[in-house]
């Protein structure tokens, strides 16, 4: 009774920090906020400087690298400062440590970190790119998180990518301090090519046409813009996970900043290295975000981290450039890899023996969640296709139809077949009316109109490709798998199984034949030589 009657009723402020710290403890840990608000609090700029991005000299894919846009710098510098201003507010920075200035900095983490419509999440984004000083046409309403409008360009849009990809480049740097305390210079970033995306986004809202007006697109060239309220409804239909970035950025920058120098200094030694490589696989950095960016499983997180840092070479399976083309080639290199696997294909339509327009090249992408194996019959569990150039589409499953994977390879001992299937690589359709058939050779693909799947969700994978079948001479084929080390060395027992048991099938036992009672020469000679056989009669 004296217990209950000593507590009472908590007050109004002790209930709100109880609020407050529980929503935060959902996005991250209590103790490393602690760490991170009293080390913010430490100065007026502290917080600032902790939300901006490590310094780096970023450039754009080409020979030579283009620098950026003269403006993206400024909004880099600028991000910081618009993220403290906007959800933790002004003089929250300079607040002593203790509840008086941990509640207010409870409020402005929760605000940009916890969890709210992917619509509203990319609001505060949009709003934070308007805020850094971005030359846009984002329209900021006079709440605080009030919706925004206007219209984005082509270049802007794009501009708007780099500082979203720059915020998960973010998580893999952090400023290094050298022995004398100084600050290292900025190391260099080649930025990915968001060409797709913006293309992607552009022919969603109408502005560019979904055929002839694809090729040959450039970002620089401008044209007509988007509607905020269009591209909204682009990242809510395709990059998906855009919206996290925010979110994501800021636990990552105060995981830095209340982590020790020590743990920070080998964490960028680990990728400082690989920044500046440029893209030289189907799989480029681009490509790997724009995937990872549509997609809500664990693979996300493998791509993610591939468009900041690059793929591990050992993740490539097969490269039919490197390993040869044609289907055996193919089975030998990712039979009895089981896990997840990204398989790319580069090529290019026939055009009444044209020279090939290498500006007309294009690439489609599929995204399976098993290993491969021949069989005459479609399988999987699930799946993704995805054109990944010159457009981005994804296109998941619809939940109708399993025929996601068809892997048919003749067998060694052939027989007869009155209608045998066809011998090839397929994903999507039925057998005959494949959404996507590779053939035996991997020197000619064939891509059909949507009608004829009911597997994967409907949607165009090449521009230009109407209701007609177009076949197309394949280029390059790739595979990666995503599974990691563990996945690689099942594969590499596999392997070695297999390479032991075609040994031993190939080997001859001598000693069967080692008896001349025993041989099948002595039965044969038997059998020439039997006196009870029937002769001719000599004339």
């Amino acid at each position: 009774m004296g217990a209950s009657s000593s507590t009472g009723n908590p007050s109004p402020e002790a209930h709100e920090q109880r609020e407050q710290e529980t929503l935060a403890s959902a996005a991250l840990s209590l103790p490393l906020l602690r760490v991170a608000f009293s080390r913010s609090a430490t100065a007026a700029n502290a917080l600032p400087d902790a939300l901006a991005p490590p310094p780096a000299s970023f450039r754009l894919p080409g020979s030579p690298p283009p620098p950026p846009p003269p403006h993206f710098h400024d909004i880099l510098a600028g991000l910081g400062p618009a993220i403290a201003s906007q959800f933790f507010g002004h003089g929250a920075a300079a607040a002593p440590e203790g509840d008086a200035g941990w509640v207010p900095f409870l409020r402005g983490f929760n605000r940009c970190c916890a969890r709210v419509p992917a619509s509203h999440s990319l609001v505060l984004l949009l709003r934070v790119y308007a805020g850094a000083g971005a030359p846009c046409g984002v329209q900021l309403q006079p709440d605080e998180d009030g919706k925004v409008a206007g219209e984005l360009t082509p270049e802007e849009i794009a501009v708007f990518l780099w500082m979203c990809w720059v915020m998960a480049w973010s998580a893999s740097a952090s400023r290094v301090a050298g022995d004398g305390g100084e600050k290292l210079g900025p190391v260099a970033v080649l930025l990915p090519d968001v060409t797709h995306l913006v293309l992607s986004a552009l022919v969603s809202a109408g502005a560019v046409a979904d055929d002839a007006g694809v090729w040959g697109w450039d970002i620089s060239s401008g044209g007509k813009g988007v509607k905020v309220q269009e591209f909204t409804s682009w990242v809510q239909s395709t990059p998906v996970r855009l919206g996290n970035c925010l979110s994501r950025y800021v636990r990552d920058r105060f995981r830095s900043l209340a982590a020790d120098s020590v743990e920070q200094e080998s964490s960028v030694s680990t990728v400082n290295t690989t920044f500046d490589t440029s893209d030289v696989y189907l799989l480029t950095r681009g490509r790997a975000w724009a995937i990872a960016l549509s997609i809500r499983n664990k693979l996300s997180e493998k791509l993610l981290s591939a468009s900041v840092i690059g793929m591990d070479t050992e993740d490539l399976l097969y490269r039919s450039s490197v390993h040869g083309k044609g289907l055996s080639r193919f089975l030998s290199r990712v039979e009895g890899y089981k896990g997840p696997m990204l398989i790319l294909l580069s090529a290019f339509s026939k055009s009444g023996g044209e020279n090939v327009d290498s500006d007309r090249r294009w690439v489609i992408g599929v995204l399976t969640e098993e290993g491969f194996e021949s069989k005459d019959t479609f399988y999987g569990s699930s799946g993704f296709l995805c054109a990944a150039h010159p457009i981005f589409r994804m296109l998941p499953p619809s939940g109708k139809e399993k025929n996601f994977m068809y892997c048919h390879l003749h067998p060694q001992i052939r027989a007869y077949e009155a209608n045998p299937n066809p011998v090839g690589l397929a994903f999507g359709g039925t057998i005959g009316n494949e959404r996507i058939f590779l053939d035996e050779d991997f020197s000619r693909v064939l891509v059909r109109h949507h009608a004829v799947d009911k597997t994967y969700q409907h949607g165009s994978l090449i521009p230009n490709q109407g209701y007609l079948p177009v076949e197309a001479s394949v280029l390059d084929v790739e595979v990666w798998g995503l599974s990691g080390e563990a996945t690689k060395r099942q594969q590499n027992v596999y392997k070695k199984r297999e390479d032991i048991f075609s040994e031993q099938r190939r080997k001859v036992d001598l000693k069967t034949f080692a008896s001349w009672e025993d041989s099948p020469e002595k039965m044969m000679m038997d059998m020439m030589s039997d006196p009870n056989t029937v002769r001719r009669e000599d004339r």
